[in-house]
């Protein structure tokens, strides 16, 4: 009978790591592991060293822009060059970029939406594949969103864009099964730097009086999703919701 994996000695990739939910997954994973973490426009010193006060082995960082296959490749590039294989990839990196209404929608925007939100994982996945097979009870975790789920008026494409990760997730997790699972969290609203740009305090106060546990979400609380999903040997092609109640099914 497999047990749950052990959460020390792994070698794992998080993506937009400087702040927020990518940050928190950092720190709680350090313990004993090889942390790489990416990072684009936001620096990422503070989060490198809170990983290294919290224990990591080793914080290799490499700076790219996913919206681009180029910048998946620099990224690539940058792994091979400090890991040998990876124990678990952390597709985190995303963001709403501007808010619009169907009404208002362009082909550039929606191009820029999808390239950043889904097609970084993607290519993410089948680039970290060869990698991951070399590794111990391999994973992947890809962040979607509360968006995907009630439509998210205002962040329609957000919204899609969210929802064909999840369904990648899916179909990613049967075809590199049985050696690689793959699964993904749906955070509800989290305060983090998202919000602070793209949603005014108003409705920050709004949300948490429509949450059911009566606050909003923290980063830590996706952290330790993510954990569980790398550690759990027996769940894969699973999406956990972890929004406080604001979406139940």
């Amino acid at each position: 009978m497999q047990r749950a994996c052990s959460m020390m000695n792994k070698t794992i990739l998080i993506t937009g790591a400087s702040t927020g939910i990518g940050a928190a997954a950092a720190k709680h994973l350090a313990p004993g592991n090889t942390l790489i973490l990416h990072h684009h426009r936001t620096p990422i010193t503070a989060a490198a060293e809170a990983a290294k006060a919290a224990g990591a082995r080793v914080v290799y960082t490499a700076q790219a822009d996913l919206a681009t296959e180029a910048g998946c490749q620099s990224l690539m590039d940058a792994v091979e060059a400090c890991a040998n294989h990876l124990d678990a990839l952390v597709n985190n990196v995303g963001a709403l970029l501007e808010r619009h209404t169907v009404d208002t929608l362009q082909w550039e925007v929606m191009e820029r939406i999808f390239a950043l939100n889904t097609f970084s994982a993607m290519m993410l996945t089948q680039r970290c594949a060869p990698l991951l097979r070399k590794g111990t009870s391999p994973s992947i975790v890809n962040l979607t969103s509360i968006a995907a789920r009630h439509g998210a008026p205002t962040a329609t494409i957000y919204g899609a864009a969210k929802a064909a990760l999840d369904s990648f997730t899916r179909g990613a997790a049967r075809e590199l099964a049985p050696v690689i699972r793959v699964n993904a969290v749906a955070p509800g609203v989290i305060v983090t730097p998202f919000h602070d740009k793209y949603t005014p305090a108003e409705r920050m106060r709004a949300f948490e009086a429509e949450t059911p546990v009566g606050f909003n979400g923290a980063p830590e609380h996706i952290a330790t999703a993510i954990a569980f999903l790398i550690e759990n040997t027996f769940t894969t092609g699973e999406t956990i919701d972890v929004n406080g109640g604001l979406f139940m099914r």
